[in-house]
């Protein structure tokens, strides 16, 4: 199945039929059903909505659907053009919009695109949010405006300055430490929007810039995905620059990645564990990540006298435990940086300027503050379901197997170990077990992970 519809939006494959693939027909119906959503639930008589995109090569065109079936609806539209998704979330509060659209597929390849929805905060809407949009859309139910009341479109292409003038001002970025220390950096922008707002920031900060990739032209030279298989040009074009690191970031801005002086991965897993260090070292306070993220993070808060709590696994679960813990950093351990101080989504204009700020500080190569964390390593695999496997009556017995040792229920089952752990969950939109481990070698994380494997296929009877 190429079109998958959650409570966070809409996603799916350009082309084939209506209904299986995102084809111009369902980008229509579901900016409808989330435009009629909107008239519901905000009861305001005029609407507006920010409307961002990537560089997809699909993107004029579905956004030319989205902005202008908008417009029927009679909602006006602040059309931000090309743009990230941190830079659409700043935009809709600071334009007073009641909502936003950013059209992307993210880390997808460059056949996906979607849809990811917005409520007036910029922040990504709630499960019973996008289920109600989920509903409007299966029945149809819109009305559109007549010919007196049809929204406009007001194009504002100054955002992505905006974005990076909010990132300059946080108190916490240290402009001029980050130009003392006259960095060089090798940028792979994927050819996408990262590709003009990343060096366009690190212009703002002092810093020599080469450009890999930094093209908007949407052809994605390598998988999209900010993770170490597919990284290999950037990794040897920082060694032959004797460049001080590399930064990497996916199509829509909110997934990055740094590699080291010696073109080795950082770990997308420890951006977020730098960027907390230098956080909670100067604001002390609470970290949030998810269960399936590193248990690094755990130990810098500790480090700083802080707390550590982790949520569901999903940006908006992040998102929801860091308000109700008031945490000052948070994010994902897939490069996703949420600083409340800027806004809560995850934003890698944020990251860059607060590792760049964290490193100036440290006075040292990127390689030594990697090897100043704790080492952890994971492991990720994936059992296959078939229509006849009771995925929670195999969680349950997973459960109760380990009940001695410190479990969470609240997102499949997570075991926590005294030197490992392991999460268990049922992916949204693969009929899948994904099965996470963490341990202070690989070989431990991947023992680990061969022995739940076999545990699973013991409880299940397979």
């Amino acid at each position: 199945m190429t079109l998958i519809k959650s409570i966070s939006g809409i996603r799916g494959t350009i082309g084939g039929k209506t209904g299986d693939n995102l084809t111009p027909v369902d980008a229509v119906k579901f900016a409808s059903a989330y435009g009629t959503w909107l008239r519901n639930y905000s009861k305001k008589e005029k609407l507006t909505v920010v409307i961002g995109r990537d560089a997809r090569i699909s993107g004029p065109m579905i956004h030319n659907l989205v902005v202008n079936t908008l417009v029927g609806l009679g909602i006006d539209v602040i059309d931000l053009g090309l743009s990230t998704t941190p830079t659409v979330e700043i935009a809709v509060p600071l334009e007073k919009a009641d909502g936003g659209i950013i059209l992307t597929a993210s880390h997808n390849p460059k056949q996906w695109n979607a849809l990811k929805l917005l409520n007036e905060k910029g922040e990504f809407l709630s499960g019973a949010e996008g289920a109600k949009i989920l509903d409007i859309a299966e029945a149809e139910a819109f009305d559109f405006a007549d010919v007196d009341s049809l929204g406009e479109i007001i194009a504002n292409d100054a955002y992505m300055d905006i974005h990076i003038d909010e990132v300059l001002e946080l108190a916490l970025v240290d402009a001029d430490a980050i130009r003392a220390a006259k960095f060089k950096v090798v940028v792979d922008g994927v050819n996408s929007s990262g590709g003009v707002i990343i060096p366009k920031l690190l212009e703002q900060l002092g810093v020599e810039t080469v450009k890999l990739y930094c093209e908007p032209n949407g052809h994605f030279p390598h998988n999209p995905e900010p993770l170490k298989e597919h990284l290999g040009d950037i990794c040897k074009l920082v060694v032959e620059e004797k460049a001080d690191l590399g930064i990497v970031v996916d199509p829509d801005v909110d997934r990055l990645a740094f590699i080291s002086e010696d073109g080795e991965m950082f770990g997308e897993e420890y951006t977020l564990v730098a960027v907390a260090d230098y956080v909670l070292s100067k604001t002390p306070g609470s970290a949030v990540s998810n269960m399936s993220s590193s248990r690094a993070l755990a130990d810098i808060a500790a480090k700083h006298s802080g707390s550590y709590e982790a949520s569901a696994v999903g940006e908006v679960n992040v998102v929801e435990l860091m308000k109700k813990n008031m945490a000052v950093i948070g994010g994902e351990g897939n490069g996703g940086i949420i600083y409340p101080e800027s806004h809560y989504g995850r934003d890698s204009l944020v990251g860059v300027a607060l590792f760049l700020t964290h490193l100036a500080n440290k006075n040292m190569k990127v390689s030594e503050l990697r090897a100043s964390y704790p080492e952890y390593y994971m492991s990720k695999n994936k059992i296959e379901l078939t229509p006849t496997l009771d995925v929670d009556a195999i969680l349950v017995g997973m459960s109760d197997k380990y009940k001695s040792e410190k479990i969470s229920t609240i997102d499949g089952v997570k075991i926590d170990f005294a030197e490992n752990w392991v999460h268990l969950r049922k992916s949204n939109t693969e009929p899948i077990i994904r099965i996470y481990t963490e341990a202070k070698t690989q070989q431990a994380a991947d023992e680990l992970a061969l022995r739940i494997i076999d545990e699973i296929k013991a409880v299940a009877g397979i």
